[in-house]
């Protein structure tokens, strides 16, 4: 593919399956060319592989590290001839009493669920600042709006990175650099187990999950030119959830 810095170029964390491939693969009908990054380079080489797709590019990331983010960037860079959207989807789920909570599960929550994002954001920049439109879409969660029992680490990093995503859209925003969050509420991917799939739709207000491509349509909103006039925005999709008192 030759470089064309008006051609849209986004880079989606968190791409190897689920919801993060979802978005991967909207991005990509909508004709941007797309890095779809994971550290499951496996997975996510296979599935960027059978598709045969110039535009679409694997690249292993550890969102933690900042070496990772570096050279997963010139990467994109370097194939693409730019950068215009970076998605913040990468997360994990972690479930812990306080009690039982350990310094270490606490950390490492937080390092993937919102230092991630914020190197993702810094490493970024210079490359946003250049391109026309440049977006970030934080992927947060419903856990940042309400509290959820048992999920001190998880929540308390979404809140972290919801924050973020207010501090970043302001701070940038004279440069042109949009900056939003997408609220899922519980979406079917392999992050939930059968059981607990199972429990949250008989209880949801549609009797149903969300699907990986209700947040990707959410996400190809937010980084399209329909929405230049949008940032600091929380765009909360979970089909009723935060409106149910339990």
């Amino acid at each position: 593919m030759t470089d064309d810095t008006n051609h849209p170029v986004a880079l989606v964390t968190g791409a190897a399956g689920g919801q993060g491939w979802a978005i991967a693969r909207r991005l990509r009908a909508e004709g941007f060319a797309v890095a779809a990054c994971d550290r499951r380079t496996d997975e996510l080489v296979s599935a960027v592989e059978e598709l045969g797709d110039d535009a679409m590019l694997a690249v292993e990331l550890d969102v933690t590290s900042p070496e990772q983010w570096r050279a997963g960037v010139d990467r994109v860079v370097e194939r693409f001839g730019a950068l215009s959207a970076l998605v913040n989807n990468a997360g994990v789920l972690h479930r812990a009493a306080i009690a039982d909570e350990t310094a270490a599960g606490f950390e490492n929550s937080w390092r993937v669920n919102c230092l991630g994002a914020f190197l993702g954001i810094q490493t970024a920049l210079p490359r946003l600042r250049e391109a026309p439109h440049a977006s970030v879409v934080n992927i947060c969660s419903t856990g940042a709006i309400r509290p959820f029992p048992q999920h001190t680490a998880y929540g308390s990093a979404k809140w972290a990175l919801r924050g973020l995503t207010q501090t970043a859209a302001a701070e940038l925003g004279p440069s042109g650099i949009r900056v939003n969050a997408v609220f899922p509420g519980p979406v079917s991917t392999p992050m939930l187990d059968e059981a607990t799939q199972t429990r949250l739709a008989a209880t949801a207000m549609f009797g149903r999950l969300g699907r990986p491509a209700e947040i990707a349509d959410a996400v190809a909103f937010l980084v399209s030119d329909a929405a230049t006039f949008i940032t600091g925005s929380e765009l909360v999709i979970d089909g009723g959830q935060c409106l149910q008192i339990r």
